[in-house]
């Protein structure tokens, strides 16, 4: 019988630690001991598939040359991918049609309206603040004049997202309205996001720790939700911060409820609104 028949040994909790500190380094993501099982069973999976049966050899072929790279975005991409819906949490995504339905009825939309939707994963998030911003521009009868920046990490998510097809499960909470205006039926079990809604979001690869190579430009609306959760406290903070810099005076940046506790900074206040944790940056 051959050895990718057998099970895997355990991972020794120094070759965990080891793996964390390679993980953290290369991507700022922080594994607890939780999540020990995680890594161990997304890497014997992917060490079968290679047939490589030592940890110590999987890692010493992650860290050589072009083929390691190549490998350690699959590894990664396994790790922090997680499967999303469409509108997966409403009152946020709520929140930002308010936001732009309220600054054109006072007509204080200038400029483009401009949002990034971080650790957008295969693109679901991203594609429903899509809708709902080119909604108020319909209603309003103006140009969509607006622009959607999707980043995550991982290629093959990226690679989906932009291919922009997703079953019924991922579709759950998508109204009658939304899937007759903006996808296509595949078949009676799949469905394609249409192109108008497409041409607005541009997905770019983009790891966190690097957020501040992006040539972006200032942002209307920046989504920060279910990313926070995989780093430090102190990384956290530092995170946040950055993205602060990253906001037009007046624009809201939205993370996840609780995704982050006692932080605090002397340009924005957070919006009171107990469905929601997001925060406006002063006009000034």
């Amino acid at each position: 019988m051959g050895w990718s028949f057998k099970a895997i040994d355990a991972l020794p909790e120094q070759q965990f630690r080891q793996w964390s500190k390679l993980l953290e380094e290369r991507t700022g993501i922080k594994l607890t001991p939780q999540q020990k099982v995680l890594l161990q069973t997304q890497m014997s999976i992917r060490m079968r598939e290679l047939d490589i049966a030592r940890y110590d050899d999987y890692f010493s072929y992650v860290n050589k040359g072009t083929e390691g790279i190549a490998e350690w975005q699959i590894l990664v991409d396994r790790l922090v991918v997680k499967e999303t819906m469409f509108f997966r949490h409403a009152p946020s995504i709520n929140y930002v049609k308010q936001l732009l339905e309220k600054r054109i009825t006072k007509q204080m939309l200038s400029h483009s309206f401009e949002v990034w939707s971080l650790g957008c994963s295969t693109g679901e998030e991203p594609y429903s603040l899509a809708m709902v911003v080119n909604d108020c521009f319909e209603m309003a009868s103006l140009k969509p004049y607006f622009g959607i920046m999707a980043s995550d990490v991982s290629l093959p998510a990226l690679a989906a997202a932009r291919k922009g097809i997703y079953t019924e499960r991922r579709m759950a909470f998508v109204s009658e309205e939304h899937r007759q205006h903006y996808f296509q039926s595949i078949d009676k079990y799949h469905f394609r996001v249409c192109d108008k809604l497409k041409q607005r979001v541009c997905f770019v690869q983009a790891n966190i720790l690097g957020l501040n190579k992006l040539p972006t430009h200032k942002m209307d609306v920046i989504f920060c939700q279910n990313v926070l959760v995989y780093f430090r406290k102190w990384r956290r903070r530092e995170i946040l911060n950055h993205l602060v810099s990253c906001l037009k005076p007046g624009g809201v940046l939205i993370v996840g409820l609780g995704e982050i506790t006692n932080w605090q900074h002397s340009d924005v206040k957070r919006v009171a609104n107990e469905e929601i944790q997001a925060y406006v940056k002063a006009l000034n």
